[in-house]
């Protein structure tokens, strides 16, 4: 200690500098540290989103009330859609670039480390708000996630906790982003050009543009209920002047490109472990950023198909159709270079490969269903019936959730420096593909034959689907826990990962050349 200025006063000093202990985690500005606590917190909050989901899905085991009243139930669908869109989907996303994108543009960490810290720590103060609406005389906003007035305007005090709480999302999300963007365009390492970063980093880079862009929007629309329910404006009361319909207008410009905000995070994610997995480099990677800029552009200008039933004019209905319908193209490119990348590849099926992969065909199952809804007269139909839970599911649990674990267990590894447990990890795969087709699926058939979304009872004729769908909700949600052992099992220790896990794939689709093909088509084939 003598050789040290000060000596122990001053290794003392130190001690306060990096404090240790729980301290450490509520203090700390490391892009890692703060990535890892965004992904135990949106894991939690998955699984309480889960919880309400199995309410939801015990009470529709049957026809007639048995397990909540209607209320509860409504309550129950509004905090399950809030808590999985704002409290489990989105802050993943955000703790997957919190630990990636500095490592992968050469950056030491994010550009402002101590707002990364505040903004990671506004989440669980609004998740309590949030979740502890449900217990308020009044109990948490019955009116769906959505928040559509006049529900909105007539409920107790657990709707303004709930407006709050979304208050202090946006701003967190908000100051991710800014840092996202800020990172990525201030301290990628020399030589880093934009069209030479991992595909991840461009979903960021366009997702936090995204995320800046329509947050306040939402503030915007949930302010003016905020004001109608206290201070005697009118801006969605009918009787006042207002118009309930501009809410909508208003919520669906936000919550389109809030899809995409969670979508494309995860195209970021599979075109990482696609081309690792595949062992050749992503097939058209300068289409890929350019798709997904067309995807971001184009989901600004589609919000209406949201709201076919309100009374549009015809030329509105057409417009919001043919804009909706060119959406499909630059996502078909993207489908289709992700296809291509796997085309005479040497590929091999690991965990993450498999949820990429389920990712892939799900996801655009989900896509189809979503053309399908995109034609007026067809949603005029299924609006609000199942079809449309089916579908918006196949898109965000398919394609958000199983990208997010593609991405987890890709980059485990990378992280705690073991591998997981390769078993453990493909029966949570075969167990979530298979009980999530389970549920989701016969939900199509469902909306098709005519069952309305958000009702706790139903007719005698969709019984047997409901059981179905019931039974395979509470076999996905157990199979997550299949995911935490995983997890804990690769913490604790293991087989110590190698600097390269993937067998050199890491990385490997900046530096392997694809195999030459068979024919370059420049002279004509010999046909034998």
């Amino acid at each position: 200690m003598a050789a040290i200025p000060g000596g122990a006063d001053h290794a003392h000093d130190h001690a306060h500098d990096h404090p240790s202990g729980i301290m450490r985690w509520v203090t700390t500005t490391n892009h890692k540290d703060i990535g890892s606590m965004y992904l135990w917190f949106s894991f939690a909050m998955f699984i309480v989103g889960g919880i309400m989901a199995m309410v939801i899905r015990a009470e529709l085991f049957e026809p007639g009330l048995q397990v909540v009243d209607p209320d509860r139930f409504n309550q129950m669908t509004t905090l399950h859609g809030l808590i999985m869109v704002f409290g489990a989907i989105m802050p993943a996303f955000v703790g997957f670039a919190n630990w990636m994108i500095p490592l992968m543009i050469g950056a030491s960490d994010m550009a402002f480390a101590r707002m990364n810290n505040w903004s990671f720590w506004l989440l669980p103060p609004a998740a309590i708000l949030l979740t502890t609406s449900l217990l308020v005389p009044g109990g948490a906003a019955a009116s769906g996630w959505t928040l559509y007035p006049p529900l909105t305007v007539q409920m107790g005090m657990g709707m303004d906790m709930a407006i709050f709480a979304v208050h202090i999302l946006g701003i967190s999300s908000i100051m991710g982003s800014i840092n996202i963007v800020t990172t990525i365009l201030n301290m990628r390492a020399p030589g880093m050009t934009l069209m030479k970063m991992p595909l991840f980093c461009w979903t960021w880079l366009i997702t936090a543009y995204l995320v800046i862009a329509v947050m306040p929007v939402l503030a915007g629309a949930v302010t003016m209920i905020l004001t109608d329910r206290h201070f005697g404006t009118s801006f969605f009361n009918a009787a006042g002047g207002g118009d309930p319909v501009l809410y909508q207008h208003i919520f669906w410009f936000f919550g389109h490109p809030e899809v995409y905000i969670i979508a494309i995070p995860a195209f970021g994610v599979v075109s990482q472990v696609i081309p690792a997995f595949s062992r050749k480099p992503l097939f058209g990677y300068a289409s890929m950023v350019y798709a997904t800029s067309s995807i971001a552009i184009l989901s600004f200008i589609v919000w209406a198909h949201h709201m076919y039933t309100v009374g549009m004019p015809v030329a509105g209905q057409l417009y919001f159709m043919f804009a909706t319908m060119l959406i499909a193209i630059p996502t078909g490119v993207k489908v289709f270079n992700w296809v291509a990348t796997m085309w005479r590849g040497s590929l091999s099926f690991e965990t993450p490969m498999l949820f990429s992969i389920g990712f892939l065909f799900l996801f655009t199952l989900g896509g189809f269903s979503g053309l399908v809804l995109s034609m007026t007269a067809v949603d005029v139909q299924l609006h609000d019936s199942y079809y449309v839970v089916a579908h918006f599911h196949y898109v965000m649990v398919a394609g958000a959730l199983f990208s997010a674990y593609a991405g987890a267990y890709y980059w485990l590894p990378k992280w705690t420096g073991h591998m997981y447990d390769e078993k453990l990890g493909k029966l949570h795969f075969w167990l979530s593909l298979v009980f999530f087709n389970m549920t989701f699926f016969v939900q199509h058939f469902l909306g098709l034959a005519g069952m309305p979304r958000r009702i706790p009872d139903y007719a005698l004729q969709f019984a047997e689907f409901n059981m179905i769908s019931s039974i395979g909700a509470f076999g996905f949600g157990l199979s997550q826990l299949v995911f935490l052992v995983v997890v804990l099992k690769c913490l604790k220790g293991g087989e110590k990962a190698s600097a390269k896990p993937w067998d050199g794939a890491e990385g490997l689709e900046w530096t392997v050349p694809s195999p030459a093909p068979h024919h370059t088509f420049e002279t004509p084939p010999i046909i034998k």
